[in-house]
């Protein structure tokens, strides 16, 4: 079970647990700060409208577990609310406008680049924030200095032996994965009981796709129940392997942010 601000990213990692002083004093320049960037939106009739961001504190304080103590990583507070227009209509449902959340970002960064920092990854747990973040780390990198990253956790792979062909392609809201997460990190959130499945019937998989050949959509487009997925076969047990599985897949991947060094792209 996840517990919000205990564990090793809280106790040791967590940027605001310092003084302004302490803060001044940090050697910045290997140093990766982490802005957690999520969701507050309906995850259809079983699961909590704080899904994409408790996924994306849950996973990050299971990584923390599996990085080195002087890991040069820190912790920010999550941007709990995220755009979510997909889901506009829907009781819960609290999203930001592009505009919004663009400004949110730039005010942000711009404020860790005064601080002195020069790295910064933006972690998503919400698929309706990712066009935007993409260009944002770009624009961000151009008014700011800062190196920015990118990285969501589905990237590793963690969920890939857990699940079958058809949720990878489909089950990309509030589905097995999501629901089996959330099981194990606050089983009391979930009302299995109504966890529905509901997959959309893409005509061709060669023509269509949520990703790589994909289409301009909102969820009452593509579903009834507000879910994309098989969430009656979500359990917790599951959701706890798949959490395992991420922390030190996850904790690999923050470390290579970490070292990377952006002048070594350069051939000259």
């Amino acid at each position: 079970m996840f517990f919000r601000y205990q564990g090793t990213a809280f106790d040791s990692h967590f940027l605001p647990r310092l003084t302004t002083k302490e803060v001044a004093a940090m050697p910045k320049d290997d140093v990766l700060l982490i802005l957690p960037v999520g969701a507050v939106e309906q995850h259809g009739p079983h699961m909590p409208v704080f899904t994409d961001t408790l996924i994306g504190e849950a996973m990050l304080a299971e990584a923390f577990e599996h990085l080195p103590e002087d890991a040069p990583i820190w912790l920010l507070p999550s941007v709990s609310y995220g755009k979510s227009t997909e889901h506009i209509g829907h009781p819960g449902t609290i999203t930001l406008s592009a505009k919004t959340l663009m400004a949110v970002l730039e005010d942000i960064a711009a404020s860790l680049s005064r601080s002195g920092f020069r790295k910064l990854l933006l972690f998503n747990t919400h698929g309706g924030n990712a066009d935007l973040l993409g260009m944002m780390a770009r624009e961000i990198r151009i008014a700011t200095g800062l190196e920015v990253y990118r990285l969501d956790p589905g990237a590793v792979g963690y969920s890939d032996l857990f699940i079958d062909d058809e949720e990878k392609a489909c089950g990309i809201h509030a589905g097995d994965v999501e629901t089996s997460l959330v099981m194990a990190m606050c089983p009391d959130w979930v009302d299995a009981e109504l966890a529905p499945r509901e997959m959309p019937r893409f005509p061709d998989s060669r023509s269509f796709s949520f990703r790589s050949r994909s289409f301009a959509w909102v969820m009452d487009d593509i579903s009834s129940s507000g879910i994309a997925g098989d969430a009656t076969k979500a359990t917790a047990e599951r959701g706890e392997a798949m959490l395992k599985k991420a922390g030190p897949l996850l904790a690999e991947a923050l470390m290579g942010i970490a070292k990377f060094d952006m002048e070594s792209l350069k051939s000259g």
